[in-house]
């Protein structure tokens, strides 16, 4: 993790789950960590929590907004883009709008905006790190829209690093994680996700750490690009 020593890293989402989870351990090894989110609220939570990590408020959907940010930092040696920036039903297909299925694309435009807007800023040996998820291979009733999202985002991932080279760009999906949208749930918390995990090979949820772990790798290995690295407890399993 020496490799992060004075470098630079952007991430976009990163107040709250697996994107301040990633802060941390970027800034724990050593750099100069930015991490933005829309949530004003959120923002000085996370701030009063974690010293050492600069914390602005700020949506993906905001491409004046990004390029002002991308612009004073000046060069960039990392850009982590983690937040969902949607809203997404999770419903049948059949059973939702035409209207709150394309929200859920929201994430994925979100995303093409941070690399768009971030690219002119990026070191030579730059890396991009985009977040999918298990349902883009594996879907379950009710999740369409985030598996097409998802899917949407590794083909992005698998584009774009031929496209951008030498600058890498690389795609986490994570499985079930414990973060606080789960939080909903209650008193039911812990026991609707061991429910939902108690069929995989590692019969848990995920913890945020784990993911930012994960996240990590592709901002320090410098031979990995258009990879999907896979987080989640064997969900994709047979």
């Amino acid at each position: 993790m020496s490799k992060l020593h004075q470098h630079h890293v952007v991430i976009v989402g990163g107040t709250s789950g697996i994107g301040l989870a990633t802060a941390v351990l970027a800034r724990d090894a050593g750099a100069t960590v930015w991490a933005v989110g829309r949530s004003a609220e959120r923002v000085a939570a996370a701030a009063a929590a974690n010293p050492g990590i600069q914390f602005e408020t700020l949506d993906t959907h905001d491409r004046a907004g990004l390029t002002a940010l991308f612009s004073k930092i000046g060069t960039i040696d990392h850009v982590v883009a983690a937040a969902t920036g949607a809203n997404r039903t999770m419903a049948p297909f059949l059973d939702q709008t035409q209207e709150q299925f394309r929200e859920a694309f929201d994430k994925f435009w979100g995303y093409c905006n941070v690399i768009r807007e971030s690219a002119p800023f990026l070191a030579t040996d730059a890396s991009i790190t985009l977040v999918s998820g298990s349902p883009a291979r594996k879907c379950n009733p009710g999740m369409s829209s985030i598996s097409c999202v998802g899917s949407a985002v590794e083909a992005l991932t698998r584009a774009l690093a031929v496209e951008m080279a030498p600058r890498r760009i690389n795609v986490v999906a994570p499985g079930l994680i414990s973060t606080g949208m789960f939080d909903r749930l209650g008193d039911q918390r812990d026991s609707a996700l061991a429910q939902m995990t108690q069929n995989l090979p590692i019969n848990r949820p995920g913890q945020s750490e784990e993911v930012a772990s994960a996240i990590l790798l592709t901002l320090t290995n410098g031979y990995m690009t258009g990879s999907t690295l896979d987080v989640d407890g064997g969900t994709l399993l047979p």
